[in-house]
């Protein structure tokens, strides 16, 4: 059996997308090229790694467990790399960072300066919904977690950040008065797919205030809520980190309604009892040392009462 790394990582890629095309580009191959790979690793074994279905591709059992290995031998591959840095003197290694939606907004500031002080500690960032990210963290797939809101069913270590502010915001063409948290009832609401912590903060909000939604629609990100409101579709309750255009922006309103803003704080968080490797703990180290000035400088706009 004569099988490279490359080609491990190419079968990773399309089991985690299960699509050539998706995974040629994030791999940033062409898909004959992807598809090469995966027909070499295939000629190996008997029993196929993967089927079509329909025009779906999906990976097979006996692939799922070659995926499962290969993931194994790939951190044992990327192992040797940081043990080798590490005899060298150089701190290095790798940390897996799982980030709310919202999160892509604020995560890059607080990475920027750390990664030229440390080139050798490699950094990958998965962004998605609280859901995923919180699934994620419990299953140990992720090192640390970028969140708004503590989860409540997990023992977790947290590094407080900055304010997250959410604000109701609507196209300032619009007729209707929004004077009251009832007037809300009166509109269409645009409400972040299920597992979206924005989706729950704005949940908890229509709740306290007794607001029974008549007519919504749902969307999978801000910045797609953020064009109906543009469109003039909706109102929504929306982070204002993930805002700033929109405070210079003629066409969208902030409205000043009772309970609004409201407040949380973006928190690094890590599993009590996880072990350190000494990438995570130069990164945490960095973190606290830093995070008030990287609050102060990139993100005053935002601390501000509007």
């Amino acid at each position: 059996m004569n099988f490279t790394l490359h080609q491990l990582k190419v079968l990773l890629k399309i089991a985690e997308h299960q699509s050539i095309t998706k995974a040629s580009e994030e791999l940033y191959l062409t898909q004959p090229a992807v598809s090469l790979q995966l027909k070499k690793l295939q000629d190996q074994f008997e029993l196929p790694l993967t089927e079509v279905i329909g025009r779906q591709l999906y990976i097979t059992d006996f692939g799922k467990e070659i995926v499962e290995r290969s993931k194994r031998i790939l951190e044992e591959a990327d192992g040797i790399k940081y043990t080798v840095q590490q005899y060298k003197g150089v701190i290095s290694g790798r940390i897996k960072i799982s980030v709310v939606s919202t999160g892509k907004y604020v995560i890059p500031y607080y990475l920027k300066d750390f990664m030229d002080e440390y080139p050798s500690i490699d950094i990958k960032i998965d962004v998605s919904n609280k859901g995923k990210v919180i699934e994620s963290l419990a299953n140990n797939e992720s090192d640390f977690s970028l969140v708004s809101v503590l989860p409540p069913d997990l023992r977790v270590n947290k590094v407080e950040l900055i304010e997250n502010k959410l604000f109701l915001i609507g196209s300032s063409a619009s007729q209707e008065k929004i004077r009251k948290p009832k007037d809300l009832e009166k509109v269409t609401l645009l409400i972040r797919e299920k597992g979206s912590a924005t989706r729950n903060a704005m949940q908890d909000y229509l709740k306290a205030h007794d607001v029974n939604v008549k007519k919504s629609m749902e969307l999978v990100s801000n910045e797609a809520i953020k064009q109906a409101i543009n469109a003039g579709i909706g109102f929504s309750i929306v982070p204002l980190i993930g805002s700033k255009l929109l405070l210079e922006s003629e066409s969208v309103k902030f409205y000043d309604l009772k309970g609004l803003p409201m407040k949380t704080k973006w928190h690094f968080i890590y599993n009590k009892g996880k072990k350190l490797t000494p990438a995570h703990q130069v990164f945490l180290d960095y973190i606290e040392e830093h995070k008030d000035e990287i609050g102060r400088k990139y993100f005053s706009w935002a601390l501000k009462d509007i």
